[in-house]
């Protein structure tokens, strides 16, 4: 298994589901987290919770589909720790129809 603690590591959709579960898991690994997420209560209050002095947790409310959400996360992230090791990118979206009729911009 890879050594985690002290690695700086994004996590989108990080307020609920599996991007949660894997918040929690790389915060007992000892991973200082930029965690990202639409909701913004949520996502506040997890970090808050991991880490009440907030020097391991950094919380950047945010859309993935928004250009200018992204490079502020990155950005913040940069501020904060000074690096990005990883990206966990597991914010989630979905669309229906034929793959053949689904605009490549939704894709």
């Amino acid at each position: 298994m890879i050594p985690f603690s002290g690695q700086v590591i994004i996590v989108t959709g990080a307020s609920s589901g599996i991007g949660e579960a894997v918040v929690r898991r790389l915060a007992r690994a000892g991973v200082k987290l930029a965690i990202s997420a639409r909701r913004v209560d949520r996502l506040e209050a997890l970090a808050r919770e991991l880490d009440p002095t907030g020097a391991r947790v950094l919380a950047v409310a945010g859309d993935v589909t928004s250009d200018a959400d992204r490079r502020r996360l990155v950005e913040a992230t940069r501020k904060k720790f000074g690096r990005i090791d990883g990206l966990v990118n597991n914010a989630g979206y979905g669309t229906r129809g034929p793959v053949e009729r689904v605009p490549v911009e939704l894709i």
